[in-house]
C-alpha cells in the first residue's frame, strides 16, 4: 500500500467522525472497512485514530448532543497558517465556526463554513501531517463537495486555499470543477442546487473499496444505510450510504 509523504496546502488531508455512539462507530468502521482504532487518550479528549494495515486514514470524536450538528464526517484541508486561513475565509464570505486553536504538539486546526454553508477544516500540521495513504481500498477515495452556491464556492475555494481549479462539466444538468485535472485531481465541487432539495451544501467523503456489492452487504447486516446507488459512472462504482447513528459518507470502488 503506497504511503503518502506530504500533503500539499489546499488539499485534503484529513477527514474526522463526529458521532454520537463512538464504541458502535468504531465497530461498525472496523468490520466495514478492516479498519483497526485506538483512543489518542485523554489529554486529546478520547480522541480516535483509525488505521488500515497501520496507517492512519480518519479520526473519530464524540457527539454529546451540546453544539447541535448531527452526526457527520467533515474534510479537512491543509494549510500553512489555520488563523491567517480563517480570517480570510471570513473576509470571502464564509464564516468561522471553531476558531484557530493548537492541537498540542499535533497542529492548529480550525473549522470554517464556505459561502453554501458547507462546513470544511482547516489543518495547519505539525507533528501530524494527516492521512498516510490515499484512494487505496480502506483509505478516503475521493472529497466532494454538493453546493447550493456552485460560483460562489468555487471562488471561495480558489481565494481563501489557493485551489488550482478546472472545469470538469459545465452543461446544466451537471456543473463540476476540480481541485486539480484528471488523474492529478484530489477534490471537486458539483452543482447539487437541482437535487439538495432544500438539504443543506456539505461536503462528502469516499473510501474506496475493492467489491461493491460485498461491502455494502456488509454495511446493511451492520446496521447502515444504502441512501443512493450502487451506481456505474465513468468515476467507478459509487454508492451513497449511512452508518448506524446517521453519519453520510460514500463508497467508491
Amino acid at each position: 500500500m503506497p504511503k503518502i509523504d506530504s500533503i500539499p496546502a489546499g488539499a485534503p488531508c484529513w477527514v474526522e467522525l463526529f458521532s454520537s455512539d463512538m464504541d458502535r462507530a468504531r465497530s461498525f468502521y472496523e468490520q466495514l472497512l478492516g479498519w483497526t482504532s485506538e483512543s489518542a487518550g485523554e489529554e486529546y479528549g478520547g480522541y480516535i485514530n483509525f488505521s488500515t494495515d497501520g496507517v492512519r486514514v480518519a479520526g473519530g470524536m464524540a457527539n454529546d448532543g451540546s453544539t447541535g450538528p448531527p452526526d457527520s464526517w467533515t474534510v479537512y484541508l491543509a494549510v500553512e497558517d489555520a488563523a491567517a486561513t480563517a480570517d480570510a475565509a471570513q473576509a470571502a464570505g464564509g464564516s468561522v465556526v471553531v476558531p484557530a486553536m493548537d492541537v498540542m504538539a499535533l497542529g492548529r486546526m480550525a473549522v470554517v463554513t464556505d459561502p453554501g454553508g458547507a462546513a470544511i477544516g482547516i489543518w495547519q500540521p505539525g507533528e501530524h501531517t494527516g492521512f498516510g495513504v490515499l484512494a487505496e481500498p480502506g483509505a478516503p477515495g475521493w472529497f466532494e463537495l454538493h453546493t447550493s452556491a456552485y460560483d460562489d464556492s468555487v471562488a471561495f475555494y480558489q481565494k481563501v486555499f489557493g485551489w488550482d481549479t478546472h472545469v470538469a462539466g459545465n452543461e446544466p444538468d451537471f456543473r463540476y470543477t476540480t481541485l486539480g485535472e484528471g488523474e492529478s485531481g484530489r477534490a471537486g465541487v458539483m452543482d447539487a442546487t437541482t437535487f439538495l432539495g432544500g438539504a443543506p451544501s456539505h461536503w462528502n467523503v469516499y473510501f474506496a473499496v475493492a467489491d461493491t456489492e460485498a461491502t455494502v452487504a456488509k454495511l446493511e447486516e451492520l446496521g447502515g444505510t444504502v441512501t443512493q446507488g450502487p451506481d456505474d459512472t465513468p468515476y467507478g462504482r459509487l454508492t451513497a450510504c449511512t452508518d448506524p447513528t446517521g453519519a453520510a459518507f460514500r463508497l467508491m470502488s
